[in-house]
């Protein structure tokens, strides 16, 4: 009997142990070491729009879509994109965007070694460095999944972590309903996320423009993560 009550004891502490991991990982606004910014606690309207992945064949589109409507977003690029196009990393840069580092393979920060981990971000920073990006980098992990490996390295080099608060790609597939979802959720200081480096359906574009009309159209104003960072940080 004390045997099986044992038995049961370390079942459960291994499912919470493995439930808290679970929760740790996805979590958007907190994490072991160092900071975490989601979004940005605000009277302002002020609102960040943010790209994973690429760059890619849609830059070209994606930034003149941007520059329609005079609007600054951050890019997070992936080291291995913009070894494959080079050029459309540096049109961003020149565009005056603000870039972001999204690790160099795009596979998931967790269970990674230190080393890894550290070739990963640093490979990265090299290659954004080499398009002629000057800024600071940002730091977004693939998915949003880290645990203790990636913050405890962010934190060492005095740097961030950056999620984010709205994801309408995660929820939804057709454009009116991305848009109706950001404008039901928005709030001053939010971070956007979407996915339009890989999408052949121009479905993506149209969310974007129609958030971008439908949030400027309310007063909203867009800035770049490192211009929410200030906000924050006064």
């Amino acid at each position: 009997m004390k045997r099986k009550l044992a038995y049961s004891g370390i079942v459960i502490v291994v499912i919470l142990l493995i439930f808290s991991a679970y929760k740790l990982m996805n979590a958007r606004n907190y994490q072991l070491f160092g900071n975490i910014t989601s979004h940005v606690e605000t009277n302002d309207k002020v609102v960040a729009l943010t790209f994973d992945d690429g760059p890619t064949k849609n830059t070209d589109a994606i930034l003149s879509l941007l520059d329609d409507f005079q609007v600054k977003a951050t890019f997070f690029l992936i080291g291995k994109d913009i070894e494959e196009h080079p050029e459309e990393a540096r049109k961003i840069a020149a565009a005056g965007h603000q870039i972001g580092n999204h690790t160099y393979s795009h596979k998931r920060m967790v269970l990674k070694s230190p080393a890894f981990i550290k070739h990963e971000i640093e490979k990265t920073d090299d290659l954004i460095a080499e398009i002629g990006y000057t800024k600071s980098i940002v730091v977004r992990p693939p998915y949003g999944k880290k645990l203790i490996g990636f913050p405890y390295y962010l934190n060492k080099h005095q740097r961030e972590t950056i999620t984010w608060n709205l994801e309408p790609d995660t929820f939804f597939i057709q454009a009116d309903e991305k848009v109706r979802y950001v404008k039901e959720n928005i709030r001053p200081g939010s971070i956007i996320l979407m996915h339009p480096m890989y999408d052949s359906t121009e479905n993506e574009l149209q969310a974007i423009e129609e958030i971008l009309q439908t949030l400027l159209d309310e007063g909203y104003t867009f800035v770049t993560i490192d211009e929410l960072l200030t906000i924050k940080n006064d």
